[in-house]
């Protein structure tokens, strides 16, 4: 497996959703909708994250998607790590915004350094190898905390959170049930579900 070529979400209305995206990330192939599947409530188990380079460029996407139609459930605010905030998008996804800077070093842009897809786990230790058994190599560890997956060249990166960790870091209870309502497009292993349930297709 070499990399992630996007990732799917499904919505009640795929359109409506294409449109938030393009207004709000503008992240091109990089992320796809298509109609949703199955019943969803409460925490879907995973977030995606954008990085980019400084505060201004934090609030510029973090305001488009307010515009778009999102709503705010961690207004940007500093932290020990940088400063950044979290949305909900309208077909229910949650979307992390955030830099490693704390002040500007020049205008905001709508350049995104990285997509990650942050995927809570009840037992990061043994899904991480699990996916070192598909063939994804580990760029970082933190024990049983938090797993990064190296991913050069590859639109997509994936990590993995506890899955009470990531829900705390996004600012919502970590209870849920259902369809993750998301999938994952890459790799050469075919179509498989990992440990906790979250879907991979092979791209088309």
């Amino acid at each position: 497996m070499t990399s992630i070529e996007s990732v799917v979400l499904e919505a009640a209305d795929p359109a409506a959703a294409e449109e938030f995206y393009a207004a709000a990330f503008g992240l091109g192939g990089r992320l796809r909708v298509r109609p949703a599947e199955g019943e969803t409530s409460g925490f879907r188990g995973f977030t995606l994250s954008l990085t980019v380079a400084r505060p201004a460029t934090v609030d510029g996407f973090l305001q488009a998607a307010l515009d778009a139609g999102a709503t705010a459930v961690k207004p940007a605010a500093k932290s020990f790590w940088g400063y950044g905030g979290v949305v909900r998008a309208p077909d229910g996804a949650l979307w992390k915004v955030a830099t490693s800077e704390k002040k500007d070093k020049g205008p905001a842009t709508r350049e995104v350094d990285r997509f990650v897809l942050l995927l809570g786990v009840a037992d990061v230790k043994a899904t991480k190898e699990f996916y070192v058994g598909q063939g994804l190599t580990v760029g970082k560890s933190f024990g049983r905390k938090y797993v990064e997956f190296a991913a050069p060249g590859s639109p997509v990166q994936l990590a993995l959170y506890g899955r009470a960790a990531l829900a705390k870091d996004a600012g919502v209870p970590p209870d849920g049930s259902g369809s993750h309502r998301m999938a994952v497009v890459g790799g050469d292993r075919g179509a498989f579900t990992d440990p906790d349930g979250f879907a991979w297709e092979q791209p088309a």
